[in-house]
Order: structure tokens, then C-alpha cells, then sequence
């Protein structure tokens, strides 16, 4: 039986790892459905390794948040392979071009480096083929800063309802 072509890529973000070091704060930018993958990514930089991550639509980015962003501060641009990719890239290139460690998940990377992902050949589909290569890295990363995953300081990983 033939290999998928999602099975044959190979999602290695041990770029994004290194690059991290030093840094406790980073933007996690995506739109449309990539925007809501963005915000489970911030939202497991902070639970898994104490990371301030913080989620925007690409398109309020350039609106106020951009201010912020140093030469150097990183950037995780979450693209999937929808409408929203070329707007995605080209905030990305922006950061880059004003310094920023920007990380782009589309081969419309420029400046920024490009981080792979597993497409599905389909735009409602590739956000979570993005997110699953997400959480292989985060957990990398996680593991990189001698925490554990499974184990988030002062998370309660079950609620109870009263």
C-alpha cells in the first residue's frame, strides 16, 4: 500500500527548540481556523513550560501587539494550507524583517524559517494536522527545559463539578 503524503513528512521542530532558549515569551499568531489552533498552542506553551505565549489573529498583529516585538523575539506563525496561509506568511515575513525569530508553518516562508507539518489536502483538516505536530514539539520543548509534560506545576490535569 502506497505511503500518504502526510505519512512521509517529517515534522522535526527542534529548530524552534534551540531558538527558545533564553526566551520566556513568544507570539503565537494564526487566522481562521489556524487562529484557534494558535490558542490551544499558547495555551500548552503556559501549561506544559511556564511560557508566556500569547495568541493572535495574524491580521490584529501589526494593529498595537507588534510594538512589542524586538529584534529577536520569537514568533510561532501557525499557516495551514487555507485562504488565510498567504496573509499568515506575509505577517510573518514582516516580524522577520524587523528582527524577530519568526517560525512559519508554510513553504510561503521567505525570512521567516519554515517549520513543517503534516498537510491533508484539505483547508478544514490541516489545522489539526498542525496541531498534532504542535504537541510533539511542545512536549519536546517542555522536556528541553527539564520539565515533564504529564505532570504541569500547579495544574489540576481533572475537575471536579460539585
Amino acid at each position: 500500500m502506497p505511503e500518504s503524503p502526510a505519512a512521509a513528512v517529517v515534522c522535526d521542530w527542534s529548530e524552534l527548540i534551540g531558538a527558545l532558549d533564553g526566551h520566556n515569551a513568544l507570539y503565537v499568531p494564526g487566522r481562521g481556523p489556524g487562529w484557534a489552533i494558535a490558542n490551544e498552542a499558547a495555551l500548552k506553551f503556559k501549561e506544559t513550560c511556564g511560557v508566556q505565549a500569547e495568541s493572535y489573529s495574524s491580521a490584529e498583529v501589526m494593529h498595537g501587539p507588534v510594538s512589542i516585538v524586538t529584534p529577536g523575539y520569537p514568533v510561532l506563525a501557525l499557516a495551514a494550507r487555507d485562504a488565510a496561509e498567504p496573509s499568515v506568511a506575509d505577517m510573518a515575513h514582516k516580524l522577520a524583517g524587523q528582527g524577530a525569530l519568526a517560525f512559519l508553518t508554510s513553504d510561503l516562508a521567505g525570512p521567516a524559517t519554515r517549520l513543517p507539518f503534516a498537510p491533508t489536502s484539505h483547508p478544514i483538516t490541516d489545522p489539526l494536522a498542525l496541531i498534532v505536530s504542535f504537541y510533539g514539539f511542545v512536549e519536546e520543548l517542555t522536556r528541553h527545559r527539564g520539565l515533564n509534560p504529564d505532570e504541569p506545576r500547579l495544574l489540576k490535569k481533572v475537575t471536579e463539578t460539585v
